[in-house]
């Protein structure tokens, strides 16, 4: 998910770093309760698996520009619902530096709108999964609508963000508002494909028990909460 260059220019680019370092706090801070819950072992195993996922994201499945920004699978529930919201959180944050760093330098100025976009809307599934999965539940026994619902919040919420930062960059003006709703349109078909990847990724874990208490795998993917 990259943001097209120039969308917000000059002095204006500088809203991205402080929602960025407001996104990278609340990450450390969710990282925090990981490493005091489950070591630091654990914690490092995930978020190193996580960026290894997200960089393959970027960089092997099909994506392609619409409007005013880029089309990813990016499939950040599947990520939350098999390692947890902080090494989920550092590997699309890391995952996204590599690309940018080694592949696409012309992307890092919007290094900051784009670990925005991607984070917030974690954070905002990580509230929402509390709220609609019960406590005694695994995540290897959600639902179809479960995963949906998960999904779903996860795309709007990137959608809403690539809109602010259209929005904020370039006005309302009819050419914007289009593209903003092109890209919304081709974004969104992500939720027809993010959960059938997440029931299967999800069964794949339930046969293969031998993940539960690995530290690969976020406790609750095999555990009540």
């Amino acid at each position: 998910m990259h943001i097209e260059p120039g969308l917000v220019n000059g002095a204006k680019i500088l809203l991205s770093y402080v929602t960025a370092a407001g996104a990278g706090a609340y990450a450390i801070q969710r990282a925090r309760t990981t490493l005091r819950e489950q070591g630091a072992a654990s914690f490092a195993a995930r978020s190193i698996a996580s960026t290894v996922l997200v960089f393959s994201f970027f960089e092997i499945l099909p994506h392609f520009p619409v409007g005013v920004s880029e089309v990813h699978l990016i499939l950040g529930s599947t990520l939350f619902l098999i390692f947890g919201v902080a090494p989920a959180a550092f590997g699309l944050a890391l995952g996204l530096l590599l690309q940018g760093l080694l592949f696409a330098p012309f992307d890092l100025p919007q290094y900051g709108m784009n670990v925005t976009t991607l984070l917030v809307p974690l954070f905002a599934l990580e509230a929402l999964a509390r709220r609609i999965i019960p406590s005694g539940m695994a995540y290897v026994d959600l639902s179809y609508g479960q995963v949906l619902s998960l999904s779903l919040a996860y795309q709007s919420g990137i959608v809403a963000w690539v809109a602010f930062w259209a929005l904020y960059g370039q006005g309302m003006t009819a050419a914007n508002l289009a593209a903003i709703s092109t890209f919304g349109g081709a974004y969104l078909l992500m939720v027809l494909i993010e959960p059938v990847v997440d029931l299967l990724v999800l069964a794949s874990a339930k046969a293969l028990r031998g993940l539960k208490g690995s530290g690969w795998v976020t406790p609750r993917l095999h555990s009540a909460g």
